[in-house]
């Protein structure tokens, strides 16, 4: 599981955790429920944005007391990733695509005050993307426009000898299933370079979408993935998409997961599925070991939608200074903690982590 030879501090530095994905700028703010009736929105959902939304974003922005993070599943885990680690600066590179706009500039703006090394792909055809969280009381309605994100081109940047340095200086790569929606080709590129130099390669479920409608481009990876993350409704689906024939069991289907074929033999597999508020489940060598998580109690928790980006941030933290599986679960645990009793995916300015 641990980084193998490589000295801590050279590990633990610029540039060593290496993220790709879908930046989008998170845009919320309270809404009455006059402008969810406007939109057709239900108070508390998850959906992707249609036309009858698009003027939304615009209007949403206008609100007085908005708030701009930026978001993306990918990006919110380097992004806490790096919030863990405090200094230095910059271990955590991101790449993904945005427009030459305004809300591209907030984006840039806001990666560099998380401290992650943003290196964004900038074209003009389609806007930056954004999600908007609707907040009205306790409830979030949350509307995601993709635009930018989809366009991300492996030639036009990750091919370029400036952005390709960059990948080759880490020793850690995390990308969520969500990209494989937009260039499976640039994922796999990555992927091949993490097995062929003994590095750390992890991938996403990220949502049972992808284990159904994207099955054959997340196979031509999974020969690559050191670590698997996902949670216990992604792994249900994911086994039944494989075929397993214990799809009730995810310690099964952790362990069945973990024994498909492998491209670099020097590293097993290590597949880590989150369950809410119920053990993590984790393949160690041969075995599958339950992990508690933090008690939490019920009204601390604010809003459970970054849980699993924060698990995986965490995770990586600790993961890229070469600590055990067991302290990087430790750490995943923490972050889900903290980002769970705030709106949003954000964090107070210092991790209390031990």
């Amino acid at each position: 599981m641990c980084l193998s030879h490589a000295s801590l501090s050279s590990l633990h530095s610029e540039n060593a955790l290496f993220g790709m994905g879908n930046p989008l700028l998170d845009i919320s703010a309270v809404v009455d429920k006059d402008f969810l009736d406007k939109y057709g929105l239900k108070p508390n959902d998850q959906i992707l944005a249609e036309d009858k939304h698009k003027a939304m974003f615009d209007e949403i922005a206008k609100k007085s007391k908005v708030e701009y993070h930026a978001g993306g599943s990918t990006q919110n885990s380097v992004k806490i990733a790096q919030w863990m680690i405090q200094t230095p600066h910059k271990v955590a590179t991101f790449f993904g695509c945005i427009g030459t706009d305004h809300f591209g500039e907030i984006l840039k703006q806001k990666a560099e005050e998380a401290h992650v090394d943003a290196r964004y792909y900038q074209q003009t055809q389609e806007p930056t993307g954004t999600c908007a969280a609707c907040i009205t009381g306790d409830n979030r309605s949350l509307v995601a426009n993709l635009a930018a994100a989809n366009c991300y081109n492996k030639e036009k940047h990750l091919d370029l000898d400036g952005n390709w340095e960059l990948v080759e200086k880490a020793k850690v790569y995390y990308i969520a299933g969500f990209f494989l929606t937009v260039s499976p080709e640039s994922i796999l590129k990555v992927a091949k370079h993490a097995s062929e130099n003994n590095k750390i390669f992890s991938l996403n479920l990220s949502a049972p979408f992808i284990s159904q409608f994207f099955k054959e481009a997340m196979m031509k990876v999974m020969p690559y993935v050191d670590i698997l993350f996902g949670n216990e409704t992604e792994a249900a689906t994911f086994a039944k998409e494989q075929g397993f024939e214990e799809t009730d069991d995810i310690a099964e289907i952790a362990r069945r997961a973990q024994s498909l074929p492998k491209v670099n033999k020097k590293r097993q597999r290590v597949v880590v599925f989150t369950q809410g508020k119920d053990d993590t489940v984790a393949t160690i060598g041969e075995k599958v070991t339950m992990f508690s998580v933090l008690d939490i109690d019920q009204n601390d928790i604010v809003d459970t939608n970054g849980a699993g980006d924060a698990f995986v941030g965490g995770f990586l933290s600790e993961l890229v200074q070469e600590r055990t599986l067991e302290e990087c679960i430790r750490a995943g645990h923490y972050a889900a903690n903290v980002i769970i009793r705030r709106a949003g995916c954000t964090f107070p300015e210092k991790p209390d982590f031990p």
